[in-house]
């Protein structure tokens, strides 16, 4: 599959298109959920059960997916990920029961497990040091756009409640991506370690100036020389450390809530006493400040140390969970004032996660692991999101049915402190550093704590 030379835009906004896919298939559901129920009999456990089965879809998209984009090249599986979300739509768009709405949600989980090991490492390794953080976060607004797209469609089809082209439409980016792929490079990094050095220069002349490429490349051959097989770096006791701080920096992201509000939001103004049609408008309202502030997050990512914005992050995250509790248990959702309490909170926990936790982690996953390994432990790392994702999906309705929503938003507002310790004790700052200079001083510093190869 070969590719034609495209843009150096086109080579990026292709390569987080995937994000976009993932976007919309998360945040889709939401609205879907308030006129599925009427077609087909979904109870609290269900409910979550058709929510979550995408994320069990999604880990093993994303356990699979990383070791093969490492052996096959990150375009070829990007291509196959693209088919396995038109058939995943497909299947969702005909369900005639739940088990068929199951299984098309798992089928579209298995191809977003793939985009969220996947895009990632390939906007990553295309990217030039100084603009890597703010092209990797492409992924991420990619994925905003897609959160925002589903929240429009859901709006514009509630008044037939159209839930079937709600879910059905993911097949018109899915197309775009299939056909789009065609036109992208693979990575420079794979191409020198797979085929040639010539094959890596010439893609890095589209993205790179003349004078980077050469250190560049001397890197990554010293890199590659002091390599083992994939296998032997993703199982060696010097990569341990890092691989496990990346599964619960994924962990985190996910754990902390934000999925509770993008799958969710719609239910939950619902019940707050906002009708369908205005539950749906305020998720697009939470959904646009989303895209905006992420695009805010592109402009300053490269500026500001990684650490310093996911800290600010967490403090207005578990700022907003506690006042929005507070707020719900003093003055209640009986009112449309208790409502409306609600959005604004939601949408301050939204602003401060898309400047920091949401598009950061996506820049820093593939910065923490080494060339020979990166797809495989971005996938083990994505993974670990996926398994939290399917966490929050799957037991949030259940938790806010026995506890309350106040007293569930208390309990992110806890996690939120927990990433904060986190970040602050063991992650590393990686801005403004080569994936290769990263990598050397992961193996200096494993090596001086005596750990072996």
């Amino acid at each position: 599959m070969k590719s034609k030379i495209i843009s150096k835009k086109m080579i990026f906004f292709l390569g987080a298109l995937g994000g976009l896919l993932y976007g919309y298939d998360m945040g889709v559901i939401s609205g879907a959920l308030l006129f599925i129920k009427d077609d087909i009999l979904l109870t609290s456990f269900t409910e979550g059960l058709v929510v979550s089965s995408m994320l069990i879809g999604a880990i093993f998209g994303s356990g699979f997916s990383g070791p093969l984009s490492d052996r096959f090249g990150r375009r070829r599986l990007v291509f196959m990920i693209s088919i396995v979300f038109i058939l995943g739509a497909l299947a969702l768009a005909a369900a005639p029961n739940m088990t068929v709405l199951v299984i098309g949600r798992l089928i579209i989980g298995l191809a977003v497990g793939g985009s969220t090991a996947i895009v990632p490492v390939y906007l990553s390794e295309m990217a030039p040091t100084e603009q890597r953080g703010s092209l990797s976060s492409l992924n991420q607004l990619m994925i905003t756009i897609g959160i925002l797209s589903s929240y429009l469609v859901n709006y514009a089809f509630a008044p037939i409640e159209g839930w079937r082209w709600m879910v059905g439409l993911a097949v018109v980016p899915s197309l775009i991506l299939m056909i789009g792929v065609l036109f992208m490079p693979e990575s420079p990094r794979w191409l020198l370690e797979h085929h040639s050095e010539a094959a890596a220069r010439a893609v890095m002349k589209l993205t790179r100036k003349p004078e980077q490429i050469d250190p560049e490349i001397d890197e990554m051959k010293e890199i590659n020389r002091l390599s083992d097989s994939t296998w032997k770096v993703l199982s060696s006791s010097w990569l341990r450390p890092t691989l496990i701080i990346g599964c619960c920096f994924a962990l985190f992201q996910q754990i902390i809530g934000i999925n509770a509000i993008i799958y969710y939001a719609p239910t939950i103004f619902s019940e707050a006493g906002l009708g369908d049609a205005t539950a749906i408008l305020g998720t697009v309202g939470i959904g646009t400040v989303n895209v905006i502030i992420t695009i805010f997050a592109i402009m300053i990512i490269d500026k500001i140390d990684r650490k310093k914005l996911l800290i600010i992050g967490n403090a207005g995250m578990v700022a907003s969970l506690i006042i929005m509790a507070v707020l719900i248990w003093t003055i209640g959702l009986e009112s449309s004032f208790g409502a409306w309490i609600i959005v604004a909170c939601l949408t301050l926990f939204i602003i401060f996660f898309a400047f920091t936790w949401g598009p950061i982690l996506w820049v820093m996953l593939p910065e923490l692991f080494p060339m020979r390994a990166r797809g495989a432990a971005t996938g083990i790392a994505a993974l670990a999101l996926s398994i939290g994702s399917l966490l929050v999906a799957q037991f949030f309705p259940m938790m806010s049915d026995v506890m309350g929503i106040g007293q569930v938003f208390l309990v992110f507002a806890v996690i939120g402190i927990a990433a904060l310790i986190f970040v602050i004790k063991f992650l590393p700052e990686t801005r403004g550093r080569s994936l290769e200079e990263i990598e050397a001083e992961l193996r200096r510093r494993t090596s001086a704590k005596g750990v072996k190869e």
